[in-house]
């Protein structure tokens, strides 16, 4: 009842108050980045969510977090805790470990890795340090802000190279064989199905392309009943099924392991394809 309450209010603040309903539509809904949404602000975002959801308008609801990721991404990154130390460190290295034994068993030469949704780029910087045969490392965000800020925080890094861009859509342009692209902490949550489909066919048309992809998973997700891409969590962003996309992609499945307990409404899925 409560619940139903809130929504309603909600709803009906999204009529009376049109000016800061666009507002928020523009500056972008996925978090209240250091809780400066006011009651009616959070009641007006929880009616949005819910309402593209009702409506299954999954383009609108992926609109929204790209919104957010343009516009307030760096303010998001700069209030945040390392992301390396407090996740990417003591969760994410198996796969990595196993992308090096890939790489020594591979006499194909990779010269590229590529990160999407980098952030503050701290992953990439690292990762550089860990894979010293790969020549260039590019780190792709929606926040130009952020990017600037990357920019000049690397510059002494020669191989790190940090573009504001759609990450599919600078693939698509400028993608080529033999790279590596990955993805950390939960990016691709933020694309449709059809979004993902898009990214995975023009890799697919690569050759010699990796991906790592380390996404939450909903806890609530079944996809054994539903196998397609579904809302899920208080942002409403995608729970996928990574497994189904990369293989109807034509990759195949060299890493997969789950990541428990780091979120209340998700586990992270852990995913190494190849395209050869």
């Amino acid at each position: 009842m409560k619940k139903q309450i809130k929504e309603f209010t909600g709803a009906i603040l999204m009529q009376l108050q049109r000016k800061k309903t666009e507002s928020l539509i523009k500056k972008g809904i996925s978090f209240n980045v250091g809780n400066e949404l006011n009651l009616n602000e959070r009641l007006i975002r929880a009616a949005l969510l819910k309402q593209a959801e009702k409506n299954e308008d999954f383009n609108l609801l992926a609109d929204y977090h790209k919104n957010f990721w343009k516009q307030t991404g760096r303010k998001y990154f700069s209030e945040k805790d390392s992301v390396l130390n407090d996740f990417f460190l003591p969760h994410c290295l198996p796969v990595f470990e196993g992308l090096k034994k890939l790489l020594n068993d591979n006499p194909q030469k990779y010269h590229t890795m590529i990160e999407i949704g980098t952030g503050n780029g701290e992953v990439l910087e690292y990762l550089s340090r860990q894979f010293p045969q790969i020549e260039k490392f590019v780190g792709i965000d929606l926040s130009t802000d952020q990017i600037e800020f990357n920019t000049k925080k690397y510059q002494q890094y020669h191989k790190l190279n940090f573009v504001a861009a759609d990450g599919a859509e600078w693939i698509s342009e400028n993608g080529t064989d033999n790279m590596i692209v990955f993805t950390s902490g939960g990016v691709l949550e933020y694309f449709t199905q059809q979004q993902l489909k898009y990214l995975f066919k023009s890799l697919n048309h690569l050759k010699n392309t990796i991906f790592i992809a380390i996404e939450p998973i909903g806890v609530d997700v079944d996809f054994t009943k539903n196998p397609n891409s579904q809302p899920y969590g208080i942002e409403r962003s995608f729970s996928h099924n990574y497994t189904q996309l990369f293989e109807d992609a034509g990759f195949s499945l060299w890493y997969q392991s789950v990541i428990e307990g780091v979120q209340k409404e998700a586990d992270f899925g852990v995913f190494g394809a190849i395209n050869l």
